[in-house]
């Protein structure tokens, strides 16, 4: 690869954001779109339109923050590092913010997508005790690969095809689960309201709730039979990006503990998180794991019902139920938890709804395997653009 090797601050002016002072009425809600992390990180696409909050042009003035033209690059350097868009509109910043206005030979959308790539990289270079930041003068040495402009634009444009095409995928299976959530609400109702009056009882009855067990970390391996923490618990399904191992050798000791495929898994430490509740369905590329504590499995005996009590415990209802006690760490108790006030409909409506939710399984597997193939095909092609292999 030829390619000219720069810095990130001598192809692009770096703009820090600022924050007017919040007790002074007159520079809030007024004309000029104002981001923070926040906005980021809600966003579906590249491409910010507009901000929650806006300022005025006195908050600006006020400010040590700049209003960034159209076509500026948006980089959160803390809390957390590495969300990116380009903003539509002008716009300025908080403080959270190491932003870039790309020079003439710059693209805005290959920045865009080279910063994306980089996270991780971007991430470890931050510094701070209580949260990581990127200064801007880290930021304008980071080494960058500058191609020649028509490169740079042809690079942006087969990423955006392959991000389109992933952001498919994904949507797909956002539509098959809302499929069906809303078959759930049709043939039982509201599980909160109830308006079909189902008699009631403690979820205890209809699944057996199991708590881990604490596993000595000082105990744990590099190679063995993964450990599912709070941590790895996510909302409709398990991450593994951050995995702990136990020995395979003593793993028959706690067969109580192991998961099977169907079983739900709910993290009753911090169990809310901004994506919404962390209750997921144990899958077989999940197996072989063990349950540790601060962590319940719910597991019904009766594999029909399953779906129906996976969809029950994801509804918003439970969520109000199992409110975060007032500690340090939010949590849920495994009383309240085995208590919840299940609805209970007829057994035959329950195994009709498990069928349907069966062959919905089969389908939702196929598009996952789909959105995976394209996941993997985007991280290949991002790797292979910025090496100069594309």
């Amino acid at each position: 690869m030829s390619w000219q090797q720069t810095t990130l601050g001598e192809i692009a002016d770096i703009v820090s954001g600022s924050t007017p002072k919040s007790s002074v009425p007159r520079y809030w809600d007024g004309a000029v779109a104002w981001a923070t992390p926040t906005d980021l990180s809600r966003l579906d696409g590249k491409h910010l339109y507009k901000t929650d909050r806006t300022i005025t042009e006195a908050g600006l003035n006020e400010c040590s923050a700049r209003l960034l033209p159209p076509g500026s690059v948006l980089f959160s350097s803390r809390a957390p590092i590495g969300l990116v868009a380009i903003n539509t509109t002008p716009m300025a910043t908080n403080q959270g913010f190491k932003s870039f206005v790309p020079r003439p030979e710059l693209n805005a959308d290959y920045l865009y997508w080279w910063l994306r790539a980089n996270r991780r990289q971007l991430e470890d270079l931050g510094n701070g005790a209580t949260f990581k930041e990127v200064s801007k003068a880290i930021v304008s040495r980071v080494k960058f690969p500058l191609p020649p402009l028509t490169e740079q634009r042809r690079i942006a444009a087969i990423l955006d095809k392959a991000d389109a095409i992933l952001r498919k995928r994904e949507q797909a299976l956002t539509l098959a689960d809302d499929f069906l959530r809303s078959v759930f609400l049709e043939m039982f109702g509201d599980p909160g309201e109830n308006p079909m009056n189902w008699d009631r009882e403690p979820l205890s009855l209809q699944a057996e709730v199991k708590i881990g067990f604490p596993f000595k970390s000082a105990e744990y391996v590099e190679e063995g039979i993964r450990l599912c923490r709070g941590a790895n618990t996510m909302p409709d399904r398990l991450e593994w990006s951050d995995t702990r191992y136990w020995p395979v050798s003593d793993a028959a000791r706690f067969a109580e503990y192991a998961l099977v495929s169907g079983d739900i898994i709910l993290a009753l430490d911090r169990p809310w998180i901004s994506s919404g509740l962390k209750v997921a369905e144990v899958v077989q590329a999940d197996l072989p794991a063990l349950l540790v504590q601060r962590v319940a499995r719910i597991r019904s005996s009766v594999p029909a019902e399953k779906p129906f009590v996976f969809q029950c415990l994801r509804h918003p209802s439970f969520w109000s139920y199992c409110n975060p006690t007032e500690t340090t760490i939010p949590h849920i108790s495994p009383v309240e938890l085995k208590n919840y006030p299940m609805i209970k409909p007829p057994r035959e409506l329950v195994a009709a709804f498990g069928m349907i939710a069966a062959k919905q399984s089969v389908l939702r597997q196929k598009v996952e395997q789909d959105a995976k193939d394209a996941r993997q095909l985007f991280q290949s092609l991002s790797q292979r653009a910025f090496a100069g292999d594309l």
